[in-house]
């Protein structure tokens, strides 16, 4: 009987065990979304992650959608870090069915991080803080 229970308590482990391998190594989907970082922090009670929120401007004036990803390399936590306030792109994996919050708040985990040319968010917009050494052009006043 104690064998027949530790063979159990065996297989129930390497079926966790294989379960937790494919859904953390197996993509639902894969893609790239591009926008401005507007949050990102290391969060969680046992299990600390890095989570993160990115403004997607669809077309000027309209209200921005909001990304959320999880980041879990520390070379893209770095690269995150560095461009704040610049427009970027974001690669990510979709995983789906994780087992528990442990691997992050989101199913989007972020795997490539590039930063994009300077583009305004609305039209006439200036930078906040231009390349050094170029002067921001004034916008031309429309005729009525």
């Amino acid at each position: 009987m104690r064998r027949v229970l530790w063979s159990a308590v065996l297989v129930l482990v390497c079926v966790v065990a294989a379960y937790g391998f494919v859904v953390t190594s197996w993509s639902y989907s894969t893609g790239e979304r591009a926008g401005w970082i507007q949050k990102f922090s290391r969060k969680g009670w046992l299990c600390k992650t890095w989570e993160g929120e990115m403004a997607m401007i669809t077309m000027p004036g309209t209200v921005p959608e909001k990304f959320a990803f999880t980041v879990h390399d520390d070379q893209v936590v770095e690269q995150i870090r560095q461009s704040m306030g610049k427009r970027v792109s974001l690669s990510y994996a979709q995983k789906k069915f994780l087992p528990s919050s442990c691997f992050g708040d989101t199913e989007y985990w972020i795997t490539e991080v590039h930063v994009l040319a300077d583009v305004p968010p609305v039209p006439g917009a200036v930078p906040a803080m231009p390349e050094p050494g170029v002067q921001p052009q004034p916008v031309a006043p429309r005729n009525p």
